[in-house]
Protein backbone atom coordinates (compact mmCIF):
# COMPACT_ATOMS: atom_id res chain seq x y z
CA UNK A 1 0.00 0.00 0.00
CA UNK A 2 2.83 2.14 0.40
CA UNK A 3 2.47 5.17 -1.64
CA UNK A 4 5.56 6.91 -3.45
CA UNK A 5 5.42 10.17 -1.66
CA UNK A 6 6.17 12.45 -4.33
CA UNK A 7 3.67 11.35 -6.58
CA UNK A 8 0.92 11.38 -3.90
CA UNK A 9 1.49 15.36 -3.96
CA UNK A 10 0.88 15.38 -7.39
CA UNK A 11 -1.98 13.11 -6.91
CA UNK A 12 -3.34 15.38 -4.36
CA UNK A 13 -2.81 18.53 -6.11
CA UNK A 14 -4.29 17.79 -9.64
CA UNK A 15 -7.45 16.23 -8.03
CA UNK A 16 -7.88 19.01 -5.71
CA UNK A 17 -6.57 21.44 -8.24
CA UNK A 18 -8.08 24.98 -8.43
CA UNK A 19 -11.50 25.50 -8.76
CA UNK A 20 -14.53 27.48 -7.78
CA UNK A 21 -15.26 27.03 -4.05
CA UNK A 22 -17.99 29.71 -2.94
CA UNK A 23 -18.76 30.38 0.95
CA UNK A 24 -21.95 30.52 0.12
CA UNK A 25 -22.40 27.38 -0.55
CA UNK A 26 -24.40 24.62 1.82
CA UNK A 27 -22.90 21.32 2.72
CA UNK A 28 -24.13 18.05 1.37
CA UNK A 29 -25.46 16.39 4.57
CA UNK A 30 -26.48 17.36 7.46
CA UNK A 31 -25.11 18.73 10.52
CA UNK A 32 -24.24 15.83 13.50
CA UNK A 33 -23.41 15.97 17.87
CA UNK A 34 -19.46 16.02 17.65
CA UNK A 35 -17.85 13.00 19.70
CA UNK A 36 -15.30 14.33 22.19
CA UNK A 37 -12.01 13.78 20.97
CA UNK A 38 -8.78 14.73 22.93
CA UNK A 39 -5.04 14.32 22.05
CA UNK A 40 -4.42 13.16 25.49
CA UNK A 41 -1.41 10.41 25.63
CA UNK A 42 -2.03 6.84 25.20
CA UNK A 43 0.32 4.63 24.35
CA UNK A 44 0.08 3.33 20.84
CA UNK A 45 1.75 0.10 19.25
CA UNK A 46 1.23 2.23 15.89
CA UNK A 47 2.72 5.33 16.50
CA UNK A 48 6.00 5.74 14.86
CA UNK A 49 8.80 6.80 17.05
CA UNK A 50 9.41 9.09 14.41
CA UNK A 51 6.61 11.35 14.90
CA UNK A 52 7.09 13.86 17.83
CA UNK A 53 3.85 15.07 19.48
CA UNK A 54 5.43 19.07 19.41
CA UNK A 55 4.75 21.87 17.70
CA UNK A 56 1.46 22.52 14.94
CA UNK A 57 2.46 18.72 13.30
CA UNK A 58 2.10 17.11 15.97
CA UNK A 59 -1.06 18.33 17.20
CA UNK A 60 -2.08 18.09 13.60
CA UNK A 61 -1.12 14.14 14.02
CA UNK A 62 -1.85 13.57 17.26
CA UNK A 63 -4.03 10.84 18.99
CA UNK A 64 -7.54 11.22 18.33
CA UNK A 65 -9.14 9.05 21.20
CA UNK A 66 -12.79 8.37 21.77
CA UNK A 67 -13.37 7.45 25.12
CA UNK A 68 -11.84 7.17 28.99
CA UNK A 69 -8.20 7.59 28.93
CA UNK A 70 -7.98 4.68 31.50
CA UNK A 71 -10.18 2.80 29.73
CA UNK A 72 -8.85 -1.17 29.99
CA UNK A 73 -9.61 -1.65 26.28
CA UNK A 74 -8.34 -0.04 23.38
CA UNK A 75 -9.77 -0.30 20.12
CA UNK A 76 -7.23 1.06 17.45
CA UNK A 77 -9.17 1.11 14.25
CA UNK A 78 -7.52 1.93 10.80
CA UNK A 79 -10.03 3.19 8.47
CA UNK A 80 -9.91 4.73 4.64
CA UNK A 81 -12.47 7.70 4.61
CA UNK A 82 -13.56 6.42 1.02
CA UNK A 83 -14.26 2.75 2.32
CA UNK A 84 -17.81 1.98 1.82
CA UNK A 85 -16.79 -1.12 4.48
CA UNK A 86 -15.51 1.56 6.84
CA UNK A 87 -18.60 4.00 6.77
CA UNK A 88 -20.80 0.69 7.35
CA UNK A 89 -18.89 0.36 10.66
CA UNK A 90 -19.43 4.11 11.50
CA UNK A 91 -23.00 4.05 10.60
CA UNK A 92 -23.94 0.51 11.86
CA UNK A 93 -21.49 -0.78 14.31
CA UNK A 94 -19.84 1.91 16.12
CA UNK A 95 -22.75 3.36 17.83
CA UNK A 96 -23.52 -0.13 19.84
CA UNK A 97 -19.81 -0.18 20.57
CA UNK A 98 -20.20 2.97 21.89
CA UNK A 99 -23.18 2.75 23.81
CA UNK A 100 -22.21 -0.29 25.66
CA UNK A 101 -18.38 -0.27 25.89
CA UNK A 102 -16.81 3.51 25.07
CA UNK A 103 -20.23 5.28 26.65
CA UNK A 104 -19.56 3.02 30.02
CA UNK A 105 -15.74 3.85 30.37
CA UNK A 106 -14.88 0.02 29.17
CA UNK A 107 -13.54 0.93 25.98
CA UNK A 108 -11.61 3.65 24.13
CA UNK A 109 -10.95 4.08 20.06
CA UNK A 110 -8.49 5.61 18.54
CA UNK A 111 -8.72 6.32 14.99
CA UNK A 112 -5.73 5.65 12.63
CA UNK A 113 -5.62 7.39 9.07
CA UNK A 114 -5.20 4.34 6.76
CA UNK A 115 -5.80 6.18 3.39
CA UNK A 116 -6.60 4.19 -0.09
CA UNK A 117 -5.78 6.94 -2.76
CA UNK A 118 -5.33 10.54 -3.04
CA UNK A 119 -9.04 11.42 -2.30
CA UNK A 120 -8.88 9.40 1.09
CA UNK A 121 -5.60 11.09 2.19
CA UNK A 122 -7.31 14.50 1.35
CA UNK A 123 -10.28 14.31 3.39
CA UNK A 124 -8.08 12.78 6.26
CA UNK A 125 -5.81 15.65 5.73
CA UNK A 126 -8.56 18.15 6.06
CA UNK A 127 -10.12 15.89 9.22
CA UNK A 128 -6.70 16.50 11.13
CA UNK A 129 -6.88 20.46 9.88
CA UNK A 130 -10.13 20.75 11.98
CA UNK A 131 -10.71 21.24 16.25
CA UNK A 132 -9.60 18.10 17.68
CA UNK A 133 -12.65 18.04 19.85
CA UNK A 134 -14.86 18.18 16.60
CA UNK A 135 -12.67 15.51 15.43
CA UNK A 136 -14.91 12.57 15.58
CA UNK A 137 -18.46 14.46 14.46
CA UNK A 138 -16.36 15.45 11.20
CA UNK A 139 -15.64 11.93 10.38
CA UNK A 140 -19.18 10.73 11.16
CA UNK A 141 -20.48 13.73 8.73
CA UNK A 142 -17.73 12.38 5.90
CA UNK A 143 -19.11 8.63 6.70
CA UNK A 144 -22.53 9.75 6.09
CA UNK A 145 -21.94 11.63 3.14
CA UNK A 146 -19.69 9.61 1.80
CA UNK A 147 -21.64 8.92 -1.50
CA UNK A 148 -21.81 12.48 -2.31
CA UNK A 149 -18.41 14.08 -2.00
CA UNK A 150 -16.24 10.67 -3.05
CA UNK A 151 -18.17 10.00 -6.06
CA UNK A 152 -18.56 13.83 -6.96
CA UNK A 153 -17.26 14.83 -10.45
CA UNK A 154 -15.77 18.10 -8.31
CA UNK A 155 -14.48 16.04 -5.00
CA UNK A 156 -12.70 19.14 -3.96
CA UNK A 157 -15.62 21.68 -3.83
CA UNK A 158 -17.87 18.66 -2.53
CA UNK A 159 -14.88 18.43 0.38
CA UNK A 160 -14.81 21.81 0.70
CA UNK A 161 -18.09 22.14 1.61
CA UNK A 162 -18.14 19.19 4.26
CA UNK A 163 -15.12 21.05 6.06
CA UNK A 164 -17.22 24.15 6.95
CA UNK A 165 -18.77 21.06 9.63
CA UNK A 166 -15.17 21.62 11.17
CA UNK A 167 -14.92 25.41 10.95
CA UNK A 168 -12.55 25.09 8.40
CA UNK A 169 -13.02 27.99 5.92
CA UNK A 170 -12.01 28.85 2.50
CA UNK A 171 -8.12 29.51 3.41
CA UNK A 172 -7.59 26.95 5.66
CA UNK A 173 -9.11 24.03 3.59
CA UNK A 174 -6.24 25.47 0.61
CA UNK A 175 -3.64 25.27 2.67
CA UNK A 176 -4.57 22.57 4.62
CA UNK A 177 -4.35 20.09 1.28
CA UNK A 178 -1.08 21.78 0.44
CA UNK A 179 0.48 20.60 3.75
CA UNK A 180 3.22 18.54 2.59
CA UNK A 181 4.72 17.78 6.18
CA UNK A 182 1.19 16.68 6.66
CA UNK A 183 0.82 14.66 4.39
CA UNK A 184 3.70 12.32 5.00
CA UNK A 185 3.38 12.29 8.51
CA UNK A 186 -0.27 10.58 8.08
CA UNK A 187 1.84 8.25 4.95
CA UNK A 188 4.51 7.39 7.50
CA UNK A 189 1.96 6.31 10.36
CA UNK A 190 -0.08 3.92 7.92
CA UNK A 191 3.55 2.64 6.35
CA UNK A 192 4.32 1.82 10.16
CA UNK A 193 1.38 -0.25 10.80
CA UNK A 194 1.69 -1.75 7.46
CA UNK A 195 5.16 -2.89 8.38
CA UNK A 196 4.78 -3.46 11.83
CA UNK A 197 1.04 -5.44 12.00
CA UNK A 198 0.48 -6.22 8.68
CA UNK A 199 -2.51 -3.71 8.31
CA UNK A 200 -3.45 -4.48 4.60
CA UNK A 201 -7.19 -3.19 4.48
CA UNK A 202 -9.93 -1.37 5.81
CA UNK A 203 -11.30 -1.32 7.99
CA UNK A 204 -8.96 -3.22 10.30
CA UNK A 205 -8.82 -3.12 14.32
CA UNK A 206 -6.36 -4.09 17.05
CA UNK A 207 -8.49 -4.84 20.25
CA UNK A 208 -5.44 -4.84 23.02
CA UNK A 209 -3.34 -6.09 20.47
CA UNK A 210 -5.71 -8.98 18.54
CA UNK A 211 -5.98 -8.33 14.80
CA UNK A 212 -10.04 -8.39 13.81
CA UNK A 213 -10.10 -7.88 10.05
CA UNK A 214 -13.22 -6.42 8.30
CA UNK A 215 -16.61 -5.11 8.73
CA UNK A 216 -17.67 -7.60 11.02
CA UNK A 217 -21.35 -7.50 13.06
CA UNK A 218 -21.56 -5.92 16.73
CA UNK A 219 -21.77 -9.52 18.13
CA UNK A 220 -17.85 -10.51 16.88
CA UNK A 221 -16.56 -7.48 18.19
CA UNK A 222 -18.22 -8.17 21.28
CA UNK A 223 -16.68 -11.54 21.88
CA UNK A 224 -13.58 -10.16 21.52
CA UNK A 225 -13.92 -7.21 24.12
CA UNK A 226 -15.43 -9.40 26.41
CA UNK A 227 -12.45 -11.59 26.23
CA UNK A 228 -10.12 -8.60 27.02
CA UNK A 229 -11.86 -7.56 29.60
CA UNK A 230 -11.51 -10.88 31.07
CA UNK A 231 -8.13 -10.80 30.75
CA UNK A 232 -7.82 -7.70 32.61
CA UNK A 233 -9.40 -8.60 35.46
Amino acid sequence: MSYILGAVVVAVALWFGARDWSDDDQPPVPPVATEQSTSAPAPSAARSPSVEDQGPLGVLLGDRVMGHADAPVTIEEFSSLTCPHCAAFHRETLPKIKKEYIETGKVKLIYRDFPLGALAMAAAMVARCGKPDRYFGFLEVLFRGQQSWATSEDPRKELGRVARFANIGKAEFEACLENEALLKGIQGLADDAETRFGIESTPTFLINGVKVAGPLPFEDFQTVIEEALKSKK
